[in-house]
């Protein structure tokens, strides 16, 4: 079975926690994920199976869109509600306060990853080093903040939901403590949930429940999405039946003899017989197509 299945992921399973119930559920081993979240964090998760696995580490399209639910007046260990409290402040925010403090994250800034996360210092993943109590210099990543909105506010509760939508690296959770440190609060995550990731959303998505009820009636293909649309947003180049066969045996293809829509950059490669070929990128110096990733053979 080859394609993408979109799983909206419950709030007490991990990434791997759903691959590894994918693949019990359809009695399949080649099974992947594009996308880490949270534990806790809720939402759109794509699974690629069988040949569709080879696009899990070459998403073109790297944005994302949360739903934020967030506490003020208290920090924790991990910035969300799984944490331990570490402090907490006796302030009360405005709206107008919350919405100016915002202005200062719109389009992006140097985030500080959080210790409890998968980046690796020395050789150790942060979230090891952190569950030792240990805290280590982390530098600072430029992020990308596409949409930033506050969508709710409850100034008795002091309690906020933000709608992000954001770039590769960013830590939504450390994104919401900061800017409660800037309004002069603190802040951490009651819930998160991912409405778009890699082009797909909520729509997409089945859950594991409906997963296991389809395959118990053999229906899951008719619910696969094809593995190009996680390429629709690149250029296309399209081969004829001759270069398709040339593709498929590792040879490099001249641009000038395709029909391309681009001169150079990531492409999705077609043939004019056999549909989605492949994924690759146009060298405008050597003028040929370089770096493919074949989605046409068996596993």
């Amino acid at each position: 079975m080859d394609g993408i299945l979109c799983i909206d992921k419950p709030g007490d399973h991990t990434s791997f926690d759903v691959v590894a119930r994918v693949r019990g559920i359809l009695k399949q081993r080649k099974v992947g994920h594009g996308g880490t979240l949270d534990p806790m964090a809720t939402g759109v998760l794509p699974v690629f199976l069988g040949t569709a696995t080879r696009c899990c580490d070459i998403l073109p399209n790297e944005h994302k869109r949360y739903r934020a639910k967030v506490q003020l007046g208290a920090a924790t260990d991990t910035q969300d509600c799984c944490g331990q409290i570490t402090e907490r402040l006796d302030v009360r925010l405005s709206e107008r306060a919350l919405r100016e403090a915002m202005g200062a994250f719109e389009g992006g800034y140097l985030q500080q990853p959080p210790m409890y996360s998968a980046i690796q210092v020395g050789g150790q993943r942060l979230y090891d080093l952190a569950r030792q109590g240990v805290e280590v210099a982390r530098e600072k990543r430029a992020v990308s903040l596409y949409f930033l909105e506050l969508s709710d506010f409850d100034e008795q509760q002091q309690t906020f939901t933000l709608e992000v939508e954001c770039g590769k690296g960013t830590y939504v959770r450390t994104l919401c403590e900061d800017i409660a440190r800037k309004a002069g609060s603190a802040a951490y995550l009651t819930s998160l949930r991912r409405t778009m990731s890699a082009g797909f959303t909520l729509g997409d998505c089945l859950t594991l429940e409906e997963l296991t009820e389809l395959a118990a009636r053999g229906e899951v293909q008719q619910q696969l999405l094809p593995t190009e649309r996680a390429f629709l947003g690149l250029p296309r180049v399209y081969l004829s039946p001759r270069q398709a066969v040339m593709l498929k045996n590792g040879v490099k293809l001249s641009a000038q003899r395709m029909k391309c829509q681009t001169d150079a950059g990531p492409v999705s490669v077609y043939g004019w017989q056999e549909g989605f070929l492949a994924v690759g990128e146009l060298n405008r110096e050597s003028g040929l197509l370089e770096k493919v990733k074949l989605f046409c053979g068996r596993d």
